[in-house]
């Protein structure tokens, strides 16, 4: 996701959060939050705080003047793939949910101990930042989490994991534009795409490069940058360029690509970064070089010569270890017994509507259905949504917590419109939209449509065998 900010605002989160640090390590304490300068969405309606936890995740926190006495936690998206934790991106992120604090909530937002692959390495930061914010200023009301993008597979692990039972810690979870279908096989349309993409244009390695499973996304050594990469796709595609200066080349491997894969034009960029960058780390760096990917079966439709790509486009099938830990690192067992509202465009180019479909399978094969609230918008982002939309999804999430009659997708739609007179930015729910099953989208691997992909007494299991999962 796009983020920016200036320059002195980086330096002030920076350094107030180092600040704080080393005091409370001076005064044998845990770290302790310091008053940071708000960004200047709230800088007139809330007081702000960073610092940086035990486990070294730098977070931000803010709470309106007229707090309402909820605590919103969010979980990020990404996965960022820097070696530690950043400074920057909490703040960053309070600026582009600012919407929640103005309307009254406090937020606190975690950049996680690291960078890298880790559903639940992020929601145990989550979760601790949740603690810190009670030591620090008392136990909120109520308590949401919030996820958006590969957040809100963490936030769907934080209400598993953490806000179980009628005791639990949490109240609710608003998941947005959430990749729900988790680690195991909501990546699968990207190891088409770079199977797909190599058969197509052959420069990703190119023949005179070493040679490598593409499944590893790169080797571990590569120096590729996201630049290099750019280059190459512009080379074999002319996605850059205006349609009518492509040569017929570029544009027969753009058509077969974009029609095979079924990913947009405007993210095909994007995911395939993912599938170069994201897939280094999740192989090299969090399963020990293994395997979890697999295309064996699938039969690739749509292109020119069907016959041909599927005859020629390399085959893998994945190691049952890396599976198995990448499964328990992120797949939702749907095993919640809190309220779940989720919001997602229906044209979302990177996080695919369907998602939603095998999160609605999971929970209702988890037999947690009733917990569960889905919503659509008409609109065609996957970073940010309508603020009005935010404060509608919150608002509706909060008074479920709050009564225990949960919303349905007319009351949030009609809710909208007295948000969007505070904050014009649209209302676009669609209440009768319903997607069609993930593997409409995604072309089916074996035992592929079984939902949840990692059961409650699965996850339970493996949570005793050493080793299982990826490390912190």
């Amino acid at each position: 996701m796009h983020r920016s900010q200036s320059p002195r605002r980086r330096a002030l989160a920076s350094g107030l959060a180092v600040a704080a640090l080393a005091g409370s390590l001076l005064a044998g304490g845990p770290p302790r939050a310091a008053a940071a300068e708000c960004p200047a969405e709230l800088a007139e309606v809330a007081t702000c705080h960073t610092g940086q936890d035990s486990n070294g995740a730098y977070y931000a926190i803010a709470i309106p003047h007229d707090w309402n006495g909820s605590l919103v936690l969010h979980a990020h998206g990404g996965p960022d793939l820097g070696e530690g934790s950043d400074p920057d991106r909490s703040v960053e992120d309070l600026a582009r949910w600012s919407v929640m604090v103005r309307e009254g909530y406090a937020w606190a937002g975690s950049s996680y101990r690291r960078g890298g692959y880790g559903a639940r390495m992020a929601a145990a930061d989550t979760e601790n930042l949740r603690r810190l914010f009670v030591t620090e200023f008392g136990r909120p009301r109520y308590t949401f989490v919030h996820g958006q993008s590969w957040g809100g597979d963490v936030a769907a692990k934080v209400a598993e994991v953490y806000g179980a039972g009628p005791r639990g810690p949490y109240d609710g979870a608003l998941l947005t534009n959430g990749v729900l279908a988790g680690g195991s096989r909501g990546y699968d349309y990207r190891v088409d795409l770079r199977v797909v993409y190599q058969y197509y244009c052959g420069n990703h390695p190119r023949p005179e490069e070493p040679q490598y499973p593409l499944w590893m996304g790169l080797p571990e050594d590569s120096t590729m940058t996201s630049a290099d990469l750019r280059s190459r796709l512009q080379e074999c595609t002319g996605y850059q360029s205006a349609p009518a200066e492509r040569t017929a080349e570029q544009r027969r491997n753009l058509d077969d690509i974009l029609a095979v894969t079924r990913i947009p034009e405007r993210t095909l960029e994007s995911h395939l970064r993912f599938a170069t960058f994201t897939f280094r780390d999740i192989v090299h760096h969090r399963l020990g070089g293994r395997n979890p990917f697999g295309n064996k079966l699938v039969r690739y439709t749509g292109s020119h010569d069907d016959a041909a790509l599927n005859a020629g486009v390399q085959r893998f099938s994945p190691d049952p270890s890396a599976v198995r830990d990448l499964s328990f690192d992120s797949d939702p067992t749907g095993a919640v017994s809190i309220p779940v509202l989720t919001l997602h465009a229906i044209d979302d180019p990177t996080a695919f509507v369907e998602h939603e479909s095998a999160y609605r399978a999971s929970l209702k094969g988890a037999g947690a259905g009733r917990w569960l609230v889905q919503t659509f918008t008409t609109e065609a982002d996957h970073s940010s949504l309508s603020d009005a939309g935010y404060a509608t999804a919150l608002s509706a999430l909060s008074e479920w917590a709050r009564t225990g009659r949960a919303p349905n997708p007319e009351s949030v739609a009609r809710a909208c419109p007295a948000f969007d007179a505070r904050y014009g930015t649209g209302c676009f729910f669609a209440p009768a939209y319903q997607p069609a099953d993930y593997e409409s989208r995604v072309y089916p691997r074996r035992a592929g449509q079984r939902w949840p992909a990692l059961s409650t007494a699965e996850e339970r299991a493996l949570r005793h065998v050493p080793g299982v999962g990826i490390a912190p």
